[in-house]
């Protein structure tokens, strides 16, 4: 298997809250609580582990509660090579209704300093060589400006590294610049970073064969329930889903990164990559927390996923 670095520059600590019906203005009575250290590296790194990979996880944590982390990178086995930044790793709270709807209230973290910048370009160039790709995802944290992290994943491609980012905004906008391996967007994101609509396959197709020529070999846009189109230079699939029950949608856009991630660095064919990552983003909406926590349940979700060739109906 492969050894996978992964980039979280601005982690989190998700406490997840289940409720039946979320009414504004009241008191709620939650059925569960959950908390997670998490952030979309974190994430990532997770089901990687799941699948066999190695990992290092990195990125910036708040030196006030370190401990979530530290437990989870223990248990997981994860090389830990964070950066510690004065002040607390934000926290972000979920609110999950039993109909599958997420309310998200982010937290603001920590601001990271150009010390603490440079300090983790300084350990990325010691510890990234030897890895067969990196992970860049999540948003950025105080401090930190969407020109750093192109410079970042500039870096990191002149040592060798395939860089798979996942982002938004300001951040994905500057990035693409630097000609990341692959990204994965929204369609909302994608229209947003290039400055166009982008509201069918056709238009997609033409913003990844622009993306295509800034160096970027694969362009996965994520389309929830609707399914995945994936741009490879060349070819382009869509995968559709199977019907699953939805207990929360945190964390499929990760664990749909780790799946594609994890078939292009092994022999499966695009048609199977794509089978598996679709699977694996269907198993995370069945579940609260992150990680393929019954791998039992992959084969039939599998078997549920129907991958064409984009051109077909």
């Amino acid at each position: 298997m492969a050894k996978i670095l992964t980039l979280t520059l601005n982690p989190a600590l998700d406490l997840t809250v289940q409720l039946p019906l979320l009414s504004l203005g009241q008191v709620n009575r939650s059925d569960e609580m959950h908390t997670h250290a998490a952030g979309k590296g974190v994430n990532v790194a997770q089901v990687l582990a799941d699948l066999g990979h190695q990992l290092t996880v990195s990125g910036f944590l708040g030196e006030d509660n370190l401990q979530a982390f530290e437990t989870l990178f223990a248990k997981r086995g994860f090389v830990d090579a964070f950066v510690r930044v004065p002040g607390e790793t934000r926290t972000n709270i979920k609110v999950a209704e039993h109909d599958g709807r997420i309310t998200d209230i982010n937290g603001p973290g920590p601001v990271v300093s150009a010390q603490a910048q440079q300090a983790l370009l300084e350990r990325l160039t010691q510890i990234a060589p030897g890895h067969d790709a990196v992970v860049v995802a999540g948003s950025l944290p105080r401090g930190v400006s969407a020109k750093w992290l192109r410079e970042l994943i500039e870096r990191l491609k002149a040592l060798g590294l395939k860089v798979a980012l996942d982002t938004s905004g300001e951040a994905l906008r500057e990035a693409l610049k630097a000609g990341p391996w692959l990204i994965k967007p929204n369609t909302e994101e994608l229209a947003d970073a290039l400055g166009c609509a982008v509201t069918s396959p056709v238009a997609e197709a033409e913003a990844a064969t622009r993306l295509h020529a800034q160096g970027i070999e694969h362009v996965v846009v994520s389309h929830g329930a609707d399914g995945v189109n994936w741009f490879s230079v060349g070819a382009a699939l869509h995968a559709t889903p199977p019907k699953v029950s939805v207990a929360s949608t945190v964390g499929a856009g990760d664990s749909l990164l780790a799946g594609m991630l994890h078939g292009l660095l092994s022999t499966d064919t695009p048609e199977q990559t794509l089978r598996t990552a679709t699977a694996i983003a269907a198993l995370a909406v069945t579940q609260i927390g992150f990680g393929i926590q019954d791998a039992a349940q992959l084969a039939p979700l599998e078997q549920g996923v129907r991958v064409r060739p984009l051109t077909e109906q």
